[in-house]
């Protein structure tokens, strides 16, 4: 079956039926992240193409029929920005070691959602096909990335942000394993809070004291927030929103990623998925901060944000304790606070595991970079241990197990 499949590369998100593609994607596949309408939102705006670097190169397998048994989003990349697992220094190796022989890292193929650390499916396979054929088709999906770099000459393929099962069948077929991390919130099973006072109650005490003073310095700001949901989101929030969202790159000297056709087309499409703060202070709205949403896995992903102006903590209060009491007001399972930011495991985000697979062509690099890749491994399981142990809850006791607190001894 999967080898009677035939591969196809798509160069525009138009080339692929979007009925087709999305019907691959699995209850809570990260939100709006990987719906045909966000890639035609990238491309359409500019945002993700080549002329900035990204050429589109999804890769399909259909049967005679035209029907899309799997796939992954892919691209031909010109450079490693806006992936948020980096690569610059192996690339700078590769250059400086080869680049008198006329050989260069990049293009490079790369399977991930443009300027998004979401984790989430990559190697997408039809969810009412037999597990063991899932996985044979994601399989394929790899030998096809590793293929298409061979016939181009092409330095590497990586897949970014993938479930670590799917990294794992990747490192059966030669691509090497990283392992990294990010902070998520968990709302409480099997009673979710009731309040944002109810998590809070959850925290050390001096983690609580500290968001408690955060929070009520932005209100003596004269700070105050409206939240809007979906359609509710009008032209003008939008434009706010976009002028928040640039003063955020600017203030570190870079150019936005997404222009403002990409979030007008974006907001069209998908409206379902976007929740925004807004903060104002003296009737004039001064920051902004924007959830995007899956509404049927019920998880919230952030956040892109900005503000005009100073007022202390307000970055705490709008990106994350606004998103932390909506998604507890709406019964939201988990928000994930998006990459890197240790400063969240405070904030009752805790540490979670994520995955990328790379494969490397040339065997002196692959060799320098797998011993890299074992050598930051123990360290980030240290790391993993170290934050672990560092958790804002109360301590709780485990439950006893049936049988006496030493259980069922015979």
């Amino acid at each position: 079956m999967v080898a009677a499949l035939r591969a196809r590369w798509a160069e525009h998100p138009d080339e692929i039926d979007p009925n087709q593609w999305d019907a691959l994607l699995p209850d809570g596949a990260g939100g709006p992240f990987l719906r045909h309408a966000l890639f035609k939102a990238m491309a359409d705006s500019g945002s993700a193409t080549g002329r900035t670097g990204w050429h589109t190169r999804f890769l399909l397998l259909e049967d005679d029929a035209g029907r899309l048994w799997a796939a992954t989003p892919a691209y031909a990349k010109d450079h490693s920005y806006g992936e948020y697992v980096f690569d610059w220094a192996w690339a700078d190796a590769y250059n400086r070691a080869l680049g008198q022989q006329g050989l260069s890292y990049f293009p490079k193929l790369l399977s991930a959602v443009p300027f998004s650390p979401i984790p989430g499916p990559r190697l997408l396979a039809r969810g009412d096909a037999p597990q063991a054929l899932q996985k044979a088709l994601r399989a394929r999906l790899l030998r096809e990335m590793a293929a298409l770099c061979e016939a181009q000459d092409w330095s590497s393929a990586h897949v970014l942000f993938l479930p670590e099962a799917d990294a794992r069948l990747a490192e059966s077929q030669g691509w090497l394993v990283r392992h990294g991390v990010q902070f998520h919130w968990e709302n409480r099973q099997p009673e979710p809070y009731g309040s944002f006072e109810d998590f809070l109650t959850s925290l050390q005490r001096d983690k609580r004291k500290k968001i408690q003073q955060e929070r009520r310095k932005v209100r003596e700001a004269g700070v105050s927030f409206e939240t809007k949901v979906g359609h509710a989101i009008g032209e003008a929030d939008w434009d706010f929103f976009y002028r928040c969202y640039t003063q955020t790159y600017h203030e570190h000297g870079q150019r936005p990623y997404l222009s403002r056709a990409f979030w007008r087309q974006a907001a069209a499409t998908l409206p379902e998925h976007w929740t925004l703060f807004i903060a104002s202070k003296d009737g004039e709205p001064i920051a902004a901060s924007l959830l995007a949403v899956d509404p049927v896995a019920k998880v919230a992903y952030g956040r892109y944000w900005g503000a005009l102006v100073h007022v202390s903590c307000l970055h705490f209060e709008a990106c994350y304790y606004q998103g932390l009491n909506w998604c507890i007001e709406q019964g939201l399972s988990r928000f994930e606070g998006g990459a890197q930011g240790e400063h969240k495991l405070a904030r009752g985000l805790l540490p979670v595991s994520t995955w990328s697979a790379h494969l490397l062509r040339h065997q002196g690099l692959r060799e320098a970079v797998a011993d890299f890749l074992q050598r930051e491994d123990r360290g980030m399981g240290h790391y993993m241990s170290e934050l672990d142990e560092r958790k804002p809850f109360k301590h709780r006791e485990p439950e006893p197990t049936e049988g006496g607190t030493l259980g069922n001894i015979t």
